[in-house]
């Protein structure tokens, strides 16, 4: 009589399923996996940003060009404030090329959820994106600007600092790193609270004379630089300026303060956006 072979039985499992935590929570690899979308975003902020403009991407040259005549009016020919041997225009014009680049975080990147809530609401791609491709829209102006800093420098005969040339990449890269923090932190915030926009300008302001971009770090006394430098737009304004022109002291405590708040500011600001993102499409 044939045998019926026995079957294994195997004892039962459960599989548990736990929410992934850390660096892996971020879920940073989508990013890669959407990059062209990425692009074709930051196109788009671009070209909306001067359809139907008169003038154009010449917006991002007479922005910045004013706003450094009336600086060189009130802080150069009425305050007379300290320069460190250079003409305010350069001095003011320099700082204004980082500072602009985080306005347009400020400004474009907080509202870029709720401007963009159809593509929120219907189908799904990383959140992150809307902010990033905010600030890297702001890198067009950014090097637009540059070249009327170069011929500013040509025009009054300012010799870059060459030996320190090579760090304005690492400065940049600060600035990206700050402007991309306070995004992320207020276009997630946008969502639920819209008073983010009701305080832009405000903030924006505020921001602007807490940074040393119409005056010299050096005006601010010894005993209050630490505490100045908890601002880390203080440091980025300090790294450009030294990075190109030679002024100021370099990296020194003053410098890693602002670079510990800004690393702080971007990855507290990247797991707020994410633990906040699952929300967006039902807040928005």
């Amino acid at each position: 009589m044939t045998q019926i072979p026995k079957v294994p039985i195997h004892e039962p499992h459960t599989v548990y399923i736990k929410p992934s935590k850390g660096l892996a929570a971020l879920n940073l690899r989508d990013l890669w996996v959407y990059r062209e979308l990425i692009f074709f975003m930051v196109w788009r902020d671009i070209k909306v940003k001067y359809k139907q403009t008169l003038l154009g991407m010449a917006w991002a040259v007479i922005q910045p060009v004013m706003t450094m005549l009336v600086f060189t009016f009130l802080f150069d020919r009425v305050a007379k404030l300290p320069t460190e041997g250079i003409p305010y225009p350069v001095f003011a014009f320099t700082a204004l090329l980082p500072w602009g680049l985080f306005v347009t975080a400020l400004n474009q990147g907080s509202r870029s959820l709720v401007a963009h809530n159809n593509m929120v609401t219907k189908i799904y791609f990383p959140r992150l994106i809307l902010p990033m491709s905010s600030v890297f829209a702001g890198m067009v102006d950014f090097a637009i600007a540059f070249v009327i800093l170069v011929g500013l420098m040509f025009y009054y005969q300012v010799t870059p600092a060459w030996n320190l040339v090579w760090t304005l990449p690492l400065f940049l890269l600060l600035a990206i790193v700050t402007a991309l923090g306070v995004a992320l932190w207020l276009s997630a915030v946008n969502v639920q609270y819209r008073d983010v926009n009701q305080a832009l300008p405000f903030l924006t302001q505020f921001w602007l004379f807490a940074t040393p971009v119409a005056y010299s770090a050096s005006v601010i006394s010894e005993e209050w630089q630490i505490l100045y430098s908890l601002n880390p737009m203080a440091g980025v304004v300090n790294g450009f300026r030294w990075a190109l022109l030679g002024t100021g002291n370099g990296p020194d405590i003053t410098l890693w303060v602002s670079v510990g708040i800004s690393v702080l500011i971007f990855i507290s600001g990247l797991f707020y956006f994410r633990s906040m993102e699952k929300t967006f499409a039902d807040t928005i």
